[in-house]
């Protein structure tokens, strides 16, 4: 019987997680984010699992606003059978979402229809997890706008054969599960379109490497702040590079910034912001690429200010820890990524507080247990070490989803 409304599902409305796992383009920059949601007590989820979390997805997206979980950019959400053939699927947007079909959805003539009927009504669709030319890949492949191939489950000889093959069909390739910089290589020259995986904030370490020089100007001047220099030498430092000045300005005039009205001179930033403001805004513009304006949908960036400001919230329910310092340990959590260096080689460059280099370095400390929560909030499916991590914190996880509802508003508001 078909299932007409979300209530008809039992929802996981208290005891799921919400990740966000980024999908980018060939040039490197955001395109998408695929919801993902999982139970807080168990492993993979079951068919009528899915369908459960789907409806969590529906439900949450219709009361906060899709707007408000990703931003300008598109959702990719997954659907299984259950879901394709009910109606409340039609609560997404369908301006705003690719509607995912599992892997487990077989391609019945029902199943076809149904396809076709939502896309008269506007929707779009994607294939997940192809690793061949199945029989219902070849019926649904048609219908749909991308295929999404999971590099890890091809062996490596047959990707090019199966990219062929698939590119044959004029449709948009994905590929997914790209974990390293060799992958990503080898699937942009097999000619994919987006690319999904964590690749970009895998640290390649170095040997020798160097922190750039407009780098270094910017660390020292998170060493100014936290040495207490006076707001005369830390405005100095600052014009002493009009590249980080106007990063600064144009920074500190994103909505997400709060200030209330235009901010036209360092000066007025340092009185309006206040150090530890500026200390922040210093910290982002670390992800600006040497002698360039920053780029504000820089997956990197995204991902540390995203880390940055989960933590921050975090400390707001969490004692033992500021929110400064929590902002800190989130958004320094990714520079063995950003400088291809060793996390031990950069905090030698820059003075941190004893809690923070613990935290960085061997996850010690509340901080520590912080940033592992905040690690493991981008794989949901490690639930159940998730909710052991976020128990001993004293956060449940309807706490922990609310949380990062305000963080991703609030990064959402950075790159407006």
């Amino acid at each position: 019987m078909p299932i007409d409304t979300v209530a008809e599902l039992a929802l996981p409305s208290d005891d799921f997680f919400l990740a966000r796992q980024p999908i980018l383009g060939r040039n490197q920059r955001l395109v998408a984010f695929e919801l993902l949601f999982r139970s807080a007590d168990g492993g993979d989820a079951n068919v009528t699992d899915h369908a459960a979390a789907t409806a969590a997805v529906i439900s949450h997206a219709s009361q906060l606003g899709m707007a408000r979980v990703v931003g300008e950019r598109l959702a990719f959400v997954n659907v299984d059978e259950i879901v394709l053939m009910s109606d409340f699927v039609r609560f997404l947007p369908h301006d705003k979402v690719i509607l995912e079909i599992l892997e487990t959805v077989q391609a019945t003539p029902a199943v076809i229809a149904r396809v076709r009927e939502l896309k008269q009504f506007g929707f779009k669709f994607a294939l997940d997890d192809v690793v061949d030319e199945s029989e219902d890949v070849r019926k649904l492949v048609d219908l749909v706008d991308i295929i999404k191939v999971d590099v890890q489950a091809v062996p490596a000889g047959a990707l090019p054969a199966l990219v062929a093959a698939l590119n044959g069909r004029n449709k948009k390739l994905l590929a997914e599960k790209v974990e390293t910089v060799e992958e990503f290589d080898a699937c942009m020259a097999l000619g994919f379109e987006f690319f999904q995986g964590y690749y970009f904030a895998r640290p390649a370490i170095l040997s020798g490497k160097k922190i750039a020089p407009s780098e270094l100007v910017i660390l020292r001047l998170l060493d100014l702040i936290n040495s207490d220099a006076d707001n005369a030498e830390i405005e100095r430092a600052v014009k002493r590079d009009p590249l980080i000045s106007l990063n600064l300005l144009r920074l500190v005039n994103t909505p997400a910034a709060g200030a209330r009205g235009r901010i036209d001179s360092l000066t007025e930033a340092l009185y309006v912001l206040g150090r530890q403001q500026l200390q922040r805004w210093l910290q982002i513009l670390l992800y600006a690429k040497p002698g360039t304006a920053v780029e504000l949908n820089s997956p990197l960036l995204q991902m540390a200010t995203t880390r940055g400001k989960l933590m921050e919230l975090m400390t707001r329910k969490v004692q033992g820890a500021s929110a400064e310092t929590g902002f800190t340990v989130g958004i320094m959590s990714l520079m063995d990524a950003l400088f291809s260096m060793s996390m031990q080689d950069i905090l030698a460059t820059v003075v941190v507080a004893d809690e923070v280099r613990a935290a960085l370095l061997e996850r010690k400390g509340v901080l520590g247990d912080m940033l592992r929560v905040v690690e493991l909030l981008e794989n949901p499916r490690r639930g159940p070490e998730l909710a052991r991590s976020l128990k001993a914190l004293g956060l449940g996880a309807q706490a922990m989803r609310e949380i990062e509802m305000d963080a991703f508003g609030w990064v959402n508001e950075l790159v407006a």
